[in-house]
């Protein structure tokens, strides 16, 4: 049997294959980031359909940090209940899941937050509207929320955490010198930058103990002008691994870098699939710690290769689970055709109308011809 489909832990956290539902966010929470009926249904058909390890849209962590509307959240303990519904549903199915816990900084929107977006420095040219730059209070304060966060996400029976700190993120932003620009101790060299990833590892293993797997997915580089380098990158991983991290997820790119769109859309050859992986390479010389590697995967052969050659040790994909929650049960059964994924980033139209996260073309597809059915 192909070592995809075989069994494996990350820190007691035992996963049926090494397929990852990467973060996607769905945008089928409640008003206030509560847990809603069609956010568990999504969950647990993931969970029917067999992906080893679900990872939850981005969660933010505290009011400030919210990206975007209809974001799922863990900032508030009357939350819990709402959440442990849904975990308990996707454990009934079969399924594992971990929550990232998210902080959106500058691409918090003034208009959902009702605050100047939070950053990591405040500088000419960053943004025409204001900026709070943190102050080391500031800073304590959003360890301690990532760390009630994590917290809350025991209580409400989510197997793990991740840390999100990717696509320019506001910790993200703490390791990248376009967004960093401190004069403290947060900023300057790559110690300093993953200062604050640290102090939140260390908060969340003292809420959660040692023996609760604790992700985080960080970007590969930031591919901006001055932005995060792939060496930087190993070198925070290392820290984080050495402190007790349990795995890494690695993407790359931020939201203004083009990197999230050109290199996603239209992937229909193998060729175009796996685009971090001379990243993962790097990652993979420099620890061994598991690497689960996300980026435009949709071959069961390519999966296939980037498990057997060592580049990574779990597969993680987003958008060809919108189409398709049972994909890795299709493979399994004996249907390797790649994912039916066009890559054509349509299926955050409807989010951002409120409907929630869909494969526009798969709904299309559902649809009589109007023209036969009027013949």
């Amino acid at each position: 049997m192909s070592r995809l489909f075989e069994a494996t832990e990350i820190n007691g956290m035992r996963l049926a294959n090494r397929f990852v539902r990467s973060a996607t966010w769905e945008g089928l929470a409640a008003d206030d980031g509560a847990v809603t009926p069609k956010l568990t249904q999504t969950m647990t058909a993931l969970a029917e359909g067999g992906v080893g390890l679900i990872i939850t849209g981005h969660a933010y962590v505290s009011p400030e940090g919210q990206a975007g509307p209809w974001q799922l959240g863990l900032h508030r303990d009357g939350l819990v209940a709402g959440l442990k519904s849904m975990c308990d549903a996707v454990h009934q199915a079969g399924g594992k899941i971990v929550a990232q816990l998210a902080h959106a900084g500058h691409f918090a929107p003034k208009a959902l937050t009702g605050q100047a977006p939070h950053v990591v420095s405040n500088f000419k040219g960053l943004s025409d509207s204001p900026r709070h730059e943190l102050t080391r209070d500031d800073i304590h304060k959003l360890v301690q929320a990532f760390a009630d966060a994590a917290g809350r996400a025991r209580a409400a029976g989510f197997d793990g955490v991740q840390i999100h700190s990717a696509h320019g993120y506001l910790l993200s932003q703490f390791l990248s010198p376009a967004y960093n620009r401190r004069e403290d101790d947060y900023g300057g060299t790559i110690e300093n930058r993953a200062r604050v990833h640290l102090e939140v590892l260390n908060a969340i293993r003292g809420v959660v103990g040692k023996a609760y797997p604790v992700l985080i997915k960080i970007n590969s580089e930031d591919c901006i002008e001055n932005g995060l380098s792939v060496e930087d990158s190993v070198a925070a991983a290392t820290l984080l691994a050495e402190a007790g991290l349990d795995a890494v997820e690695l993407s790359g790119g931020t939201l203004t870098s083009g990197k999230l769109s050109p290199s996603r859309v239209g992937i229909n050859r193998e060729d175009k699939e796996a685009y971090f992986r001379e990243a993962a390479a790097a990652y993979k010389k420099a620890m061994d710690l598991p690497l689960i590697l996300v980026g435009g995967m949709r071959s069961l052969n390519v999966a296939r290769q980037t498990i057997a050659s060592g580049t990574a040790d779990y597969i993680s994909m987003c958008r060809p689970f919108i189409r398709e929650p049972g994909l890795i049960k299709r493979w399994q059964s004996g249907d390797t055709t790649p994912a039916r994924c066009k890559s054509d980033n349509l299926c955050f139209g409807p989010a951002m109308k409120g409907q929630g996260i869909l494969c526009v073309v798969e709904e299309s597809e559902k649809k009589p011809d109007k023209n036969v059915s009027q013949k």
